[in-house]
């Protein structure tokens, strides 16, 4: 591993790693009501139903993490051309992509469920990272690059 932080593209954390966590928050909890309303029914006499739909909200907030990796890696790549590809900045180190942003996303699931008072928060916040980001930085490392 070459670096613990730094640019993604050698780092296991890099900027983008707080707005992974963030979104972990957010899916989280809508995560929790969606699959809520889906089994509440069905589950509503088994005595497993929290557990069962714990375990569903964990398999849903990594299914969408695993997800987005693969499409933010064909994006990286260039498949949406070149601006879209020198935004990416770089395609994300081998670690980054199936351990670490994942990893935070499901954290920030869990804290959704510790912290609930935190979600509009980190939306706000999540919010607000990506229209920096995206509407103002010229690229996705560029806050990276003036730290």
């Amino acid at each position: 591993m070459d670096g613990f932080w730094g640019h993604k593209t050698i780092a296991l954390f890099d900027v983008w790693s707080f707005e992974y966590f963030l979104s972990g928050i957010s899916i989280g909890a809508i995560t929790q009501r969606f699959n809520g309303k889906i089994w509440a029914k069905p589950l509503q006499n088994h005595s497993h139903r929290k557990q069962l739909s714990f375990y569903l909200d964990i398999l849903t907030v990594l299914f969408l993490s695993f997800l987005w990796e693969a499409t933010e890696h064909y994006f990286e790549v260039g498949l949406l051309g070149a601006k879209v590809e020198y935004w990416f900045q770089g395609v994300e180190a081998w670690m980054n992509r199936p351990i670490s942003d994942p990893l935070l996303v499901l954290f920030g699931y869990l804290l959704s469920l510790r912290a609930p008072n935190f979600i509009l928060y980190a939306r706000l916040l999540s919010l607000t990272f990506l229209i920096i980001h995206i509407f103002y930085f010229p690229h996705s490392m560029y806050l990276h690059e003036i730290l």
